[in-house]
């Protein structure tokens, strides 16, 4: 587990189901087994990714390559047609990410007014929710704490209460925002933070698969348990 890729312990990498309904295969043999999971795998990168394929061409394809057969388009029109793709995804990316980057300004504005709410040079707003007498994490230690994340649409994309146990980890195994509030913070504290973008998964997000996409604030409230050396 990379806790500087992603946020923290289980963050739903893979949120598809990919539904059989009229195709349902046999999956008898660990060949067709085997087959069938390259198909989820391929299905759940798609979906991923937001490709809108049509599933008949998608499969007159690989069975044109399994078969050793010569492509059906001459590579100047595939090349010329991934890249007009390549385009209009990269517009729409663009698009995506100036919308959240005006709706994070404007959260970040009007929660900077509210009362309790600290903003830190770096843009970091907390919120003290309880303050414990404990000592403070240093960048050296390991940390014990309960949390959740969510996004400002108050979607929940991960929270340790959730799973029942707290998360343990290096101080500086994740991500900026969390470092610093960290070392803030003291033992039995529990505050509420809002991370802005840069300070979190910044203009790439947390990654394929994860809620967590380009320019999210994101806000957690987090509760230091313990320090452990």
């Amino acid at each position: 587990m990379n806790l500087k890729t992603l946020v923290i312990l289980p963050i739903l990498f893979f949120g598809a189901q990919v539904m059989a309904d009229d195709h349902a295969a046999k999956l008898d043999t660990e060949k067709q087994q085997l087959s069938y999971i390259f198909g989820v795998n391929a299905g759940q990168n798609m979906m991923a990714e937001g490709v809108d394929l049509d599933l008949e061409a998608f499969s007159a394809g690989v069975a044109d390559m399994l078969a050793g057969k010569q492509p059906q388009l001459d590579p100047a029109t595939a090349e010329k047609v991934i890249g007009d793709f390549q385009q209009e995804k990269a517009k729409q990316m663009a698009s995506e990410m100036n919308k959240k980057q005006e709706v994070s300004t404007a959260y970040l504005a009007d929660n900077a007014k509210k009362e309790g709410v600290i903003t830190t040079e770096s843009g970091l707003q907390y919120r003290v929710i309880t303050e414990g007498d404990g000592a403070k994490p240093t960048a050296e230690d390991k940390v014990i704490v309960h949390y959740k994340g969510t996004l400002l649409d108050g979607t929940v994309f991960d929270s340790s209460y959730d799973r029942g146990e707290p998360a343990s980890f290096p101080v500086t195994g994740v991500i900026q925002g969390w470092q610093e509030t960290l070392q803030l913070m003291t033992e039995g504290s529990k505050w509420e933070i809002v991370v802005p973008a840069n300070l979190a998964y910044g203009p790439r997000g947390a990654g394929q698969g994860s809620p967590i996409g380009p320019n999210e604030t994101l806000i957690f409230e987090i509760e230091l348990i313990a320090i452990t050396k």
